[in-house]
């Protein structure tokens, strides 16, 4: 059967899907997924598989594809994240089996793309993109479809689509931000360089950006005229985004951990959920956002979701008429909803600190505070301190170390040079001496060999005078017998 391409794939491969479930590492799991698929998404991706480890680890490609065999679970898109045209088609031909197209991430704006050169990180290199699309069109029994993120200007985003459009890109996702924008920094993502790229291109568009309900994707699709919306973050606040309906969040709580009980994936996946999930109400209950920090299983998770529900079951009885949602909240905060992620200046404002002052770097400088709240601890700064509350982080209190005279590095208390071991054993093996603080013994160990050699040549002269009177007495008799 040949291979479906733009238009003709989006309708009867995908089945002219409108609602789609953006690929998230660790959290679109198979079990989310599904949660998804029965409140209104027709299409959903696999998290961002890594190329390279899929070719080579068996493992990997149980854990993320094969042990994840699911009847209900498709259309699926499985994505990629490669660098390289031959390790990408590789993996590629060794997942087409098990979905319906695969999908190449150029728009991952993260730390960890740039430090393994991939994602959004890619896409200033058109040949490497060309050539790596071109193999793939050309060597799998599926389409090959891209996610992108947007250049500033409008004409680069658009000749960057075209490109990947007669390269083989059979769809095209796109992202209305650039790759700078992201975290507080994210800001509105632009739909009028999608409708752009809509217009210019005639294989099939999904955009990505500003989608937190059911009408926003509805604007979306008449502004840009795109074939269909795609949610990540919505989709983690509520999974019932795509049906228009705000469930209440033990509830889909209650859902998911029910599936996960027949589809099983990493408990971290399943506490990184209800955070998503919860987050409104943790805000007010934050007792049980640390006893769901510290559950070890999915039996007291769930005994955590039975808390949850009985405390806003209590708190709904004691409400009063007419009262109305708290911190501005459209909804009452048992009700799934969407989270606005604040912008640098709130975020300034929050941690306490003037607009003039650097968002980031203030936010470290309070995350060292001992006093300050836990929320703005790192998240191993904060299971540090679960696990040893009595642990601080002001930086005043830190052991000061005394400085290698050589590096600067802390040197060892026992060195006798006064150095770090690096230096110490450098020097220690330049000067044939000894450091017993850092267990260096080039000296002893030198001259330990000298009196071994000394003791050899002893032992060994008078064996060497002996052996070669025998073997004089020895060749006189032989030829005496000749």
């Amino acid at each position: 059967m040949p291979k479906l391409r733009g238009e003709a794939f989006w309708r009867e491969t995908l089945r002219s899907a409108h609602y789609v479930v953006a690929p998230m590492v660790d959290q679109s799991e198979l079990a989310w997924r599904l949660l998804s698929r029965r409140h209104g998404a027709q299409l959903c991706y696999t998290p961002m598989l890594h190329a390279q480890v899929f070719l080579r680890d068996a493992n990997y490609r149980r854990e993320n594809l094969y042990g994840e065999a699911c009847p209900e679970d498709r259309p699926l898109i499985v994505q990629f994240c490669a660098n390289d045209p031959e390790v990408f088609v590789q993996a590629a031909m060794l997942a087409q089996d098990y979905c319906d197209a695969i999908d190449l991430n150029l728009g991952c704006p993260q730390m960890i793309a740039k430090r393994g050169h991939y994602g959004a990180f890619l896409q200033e290199e058109w040949d490497l993109l060309q050539r790596m699309i071109l193999l793939a069109n050309e060597k799998l029994s599926v389409p090959i479809t891209c996610k992108i993120r947007v250049f500033p200007e409008i004409d680069k985003t658009v000749k960057y689509a075209q490109m990947l459009e007669k390269a083989g890109c059979q769809l095209l996702t796109v992202h209305g931000r650039t790759k700078e924008q992201k975290g507080p920094l994210a800001g509105v993502a632009s739909w009028e360089h999608i409708q752009a790229v809509r217009k210019a291109v005639s294989i099939p568009v999904f955009a990505n950006g500003n989608i937190q309900c059911l009408s926003d994707v509805e604007e979306c699709i008449r502004k840009t005229g795109v074939h269909g919306v795609m949610s990540a973050e919505g989709n983690l606040h509520n999974p019932a985004l795509f049906e228009g309906r705000n469930p209440l969040v033990w509830e889909m709580a209650e859902e998911y951990l029910e599936i996960v009980q027949k589809y099983p994936c990493p408990l971290s996946y399943v506490r990184a959920h209800l955070f998503k999930l919860w987050h409104h109400t943790l805000q007010v209950y934050q007792q049980l956002r640390e006893e769901l920090a510290k559950v070890k299983t999915l039996e007291g998770i769930a005994d955590v979701n039975r808390e949850l529900k009985l405390r806003c079951q209590e708190e709904i009885a004691n409400q009063k008429e007419g009262e109305k949602p708290k911190e501005g909240l459209p909804f009452f905060h048992w009700i799934c909803q969407p989270y606005i992620r604040p912008g640098p200046k709130e975020r300034c404002k929050e941690n306490g600190i003037s607009g003039t002052e650097k968002g980031v770097r203030g936010k470290r400088a309070l995350e060292d505070e001992e006093d300050r709240n836990s929320e703005l601890l790192s998240k191993n700064k904060q299971k540090k301190k679960l696990r040893n509350p009595n642990k601080s982080f002001d930086p005043s209190l830190k052991p000061k170390y005394a400085k290698c005279d050589q590096c600067g590095n802390p040197k060892g208390n026992k060195c006798v040079f006064n150095m770090c071991r690096g230096c110490c054993k450098k020097r220690a093996f330049k000067e044939t001496a000894d450091c017993p603080g850092h267990g260096l013994l080039f000296k002893t160990k030198y001259e330990k060999s000298l009196l071994w050699q000394s003791s050899q040549r002893e032992s060994h002269t008078p064996a060497i005078s002996w052996r070669g009177e025998a073997d004089v007495g020895e060749t006189t008799l032989t030829e005496g017998g000749c």
